[in-house]
């Protein structure tokens, strides 16, 4: 946990709750964990560690209203808990108490520098002293760390009081730096220039910020702005929303910097003071399912309405979350019902796609992709990744002319991809066709991904497949040494010592793969029908029975 003392000091009669409450925590089973731990404080109640950990774990699961008569508690105890002050600083400000908040004693109840300088300032809109909150964003400016977020808040205060002109013009200054820091900065901006009848500017502005390429949410912005129409500012129209805009600054800040159950109470906190700030819900989101809590990010997903420009971006996380979930066909139903309701964004067939080859319906996996890259420029490089997915799901089709035009021109778009070196080079190598240029493939790949068990043993098949046997066998020990339970490279160290002439242990190899075979994956290189046929028989033999030349032979040859 991020905050409170570090050894717990539990009284026995709780401390079953106490551990199942740590277990929970662990696991960032937030609901559990509160559960436990609020077991465990009616036993322990002056348990400063209990209150702590409940004040965290409902802030966690978004429940202001259940954590502040715990922090309450806290405060009037005096005990410090960073988590218990952001808890009473959100209470203060839903209920518009802007001076209880002036009158935090920040040394006892500050929750950090940023946090607590924006807020000041915020709070001092709201009660109404408009030069002093501007004054204070300035001040917190002159940390030049956190600059650009003081002036980004002072741009939304100015805003939030009809003053467009003097907010624009901040964000206009050092040729408009300040529209580029965040996405809701540049949205921002797009706002206010609306409400100043600019028109025009905010759709430079959007375009300059996004591109051409607009998601379901800026096209509506797009097409609004186009329209004529004036959009509201709807980033911190109030003071609450603006404190709220607090919390969300510093959770984007802290994203992928910070430990997640961390980032998420920051995250949450904003969420529940303004409900309708969706990129908070977003952020929750996409933290829980970072966090392995699949059910809960599914449910903060599905927060976001239907008919809200951002319903698109929460449709596509919630499907990832019900894939991560292993409820695939959960998945590709809202993916589909996506489709419907947005037929001409290629982002969501390409999901779907993924989707799909991950599930072996390889067939279903290429219309997708399809559908997709009518909607591409097929000339664009980021789209390298579509078409080397599309060209692994025709060569599991045996649709090899098409998987190969889409391999190479993914190579065209993006020279050099390890990746898709790789899956080109082995398939040749597997059909025994151009095997000089599959080596060169591999090779490459090599250099550019040594750690990679899987483009190793391809380096050490390419060379098993030229009769190079000798020069295999190092290749592809590496190989199984990086990825020593996988059941297709310990098969293939097993056909290469076998080459050799080492057979106790080209056996043993097959033994071992023979273990690690999945019996439920289909689609698996590793046959163990075969393998168990070289252990009774050997290569040579069995080789001669699928109508191959044995090895032998084939190093006389």
């Amino acid at each position: 946990m991020a905050f409170g003392p570090v050894t717990p000091a539990v009284s026995q009669e709780p401390a079953g709750a106490y551990l199942a409450g740590r277990a929970a925590t662990f696991d960032s089973d937030f609901s559990a964990a509160a559960d436990y731990y609020t077991r465990a404080l009616v036993r322990d109640p002056g348990n400063v560690e209990l209150m702590e950990s409940v004040v965290f774990s409902q802030l966690a699961l978004g429940e202001l209203r259940r954590a502040l008569p715990v922090a309450q508690r806290m405060w009037d105890e005096n005990v410090s808990s960073q988590v218990a002050n952001m808890v009473m600083a959100g209470g203060f400000s839903q209920a518009h108490d802007y001076q209880a908040l002036l009158d935090r004693d920040l040394v006892t109840q500050g929750i950090g520098p940023l946090v607590d300088g924006l807020m000041l300032g915020w709070a001092l809109l709201g009660a109404g002293s408009v030069p002093e909150a501007l004054a204070q964003f300035d001040s917190v400016g002159e940390d030049e760390g956190l600059r650009m977020f003081a002036q980004y808040h002072r741009a939304l205060a100015l805003a939030s009081v009809g003053d467009y002109e003097a907010a624009e013009a901040m964000f206009a200054a050092n040729d408009g730096r300040l529209t580029l820091i965040t996405r809701r900065a540049a949205l921002a901006r797009v706002q206010i220039l609306s409400q100043l009848g600019r028109n025009e500017q905010a759709l430079a502005t959007l375009e300059n910020a996004f591109g051409t390429q607009l998601d379901p949410g800026l096209s509506n912005l797009f097409d609004r702005l186009t329209a004529d129409e004036t959009l509201p500012f709807t980033h911190a129209p109030t003071v609450t929303d603006g404190i709220a805009e607090v919390f969300y600054t510093v959770a984007s800040a802290l994203s992928g910097e910070a430990a997640d159950e961390y980032v998420l109470i920051y995250a949450r906190m904003a969420s529940v003071l303004s409900p309708t700030h969706v990129d908070s819900v977003l952020l929750s989101a996409d933290l829980l399912d970072n966090l392995g809590r699949y059910e809960l990010s599914v449910a903060t997903y599905k927060q976001v309405p239907v008919g809200h420009p951002d319903y698109h971006a929460a449709e596509m996380g919630r499907a990832e979350a019900l894939r991560r979930a292993a409820k695939p066909e959960a998945a590709i139903e809202v993916l589909e019902q996506l489709i419907r309701e947005f037929p001409a964004q290629p982002t969501v067939y390409s999901a779907l796609g993924d989707l799909q080859r991950q599930q072996e319906n390889y067939a279903a996996a290429v219309t997708a992709y399809d559908s997709a890259m009518t909607y591409l420029d097929e000339h664009n490089a980021a789209n390298w990744f579509l078409l080397y997915a599309r060209g692994i799901s025709l060569e599991r089709l045996d649709q090899w002319d098409r998987a190969e035009a889409d391999f190479r021109a993914a190579l065209v778009l993006n020279p050099g991809r390890p990746e898709v070196l790789n899956y080109l080079g082995y398939s040749l190598v597997e059909k025994q066709i151009k095997l000089d240029e599959a080596l060169d493939m591999i090779e490459r790949a090599v250099v550019a991904r040594p750690e990679s068990g899987y483009i190793v043993d391809s380096l050490g098949w390419v060379l098993y497949r030229l009769g190079r046997y000798d020069e295999a066998v190092g290749h592809m020990e590496q190989a199984v040494e990086l990825m020593p339970v996988d059941a297709v490279v310990n098969d293939h160290l097993g056909d290469v010592f076998w080459a050799v002439g080492r057979y106790l242990e080209a056996e043993f190899q097959w033994k071992r793969a023979l273990s690690f075979v999945d019996p439920e994956d289909t689609d698996s290189e590793a046959d163990p029908d075969r393998i168990r046929r070289k252990l009774e028989i050997g290569l040579d033999e069995v080789l001669v029975e699928e109508g191959e030349e044995p090895l032998k032979l084939a190093n006389d040859g």
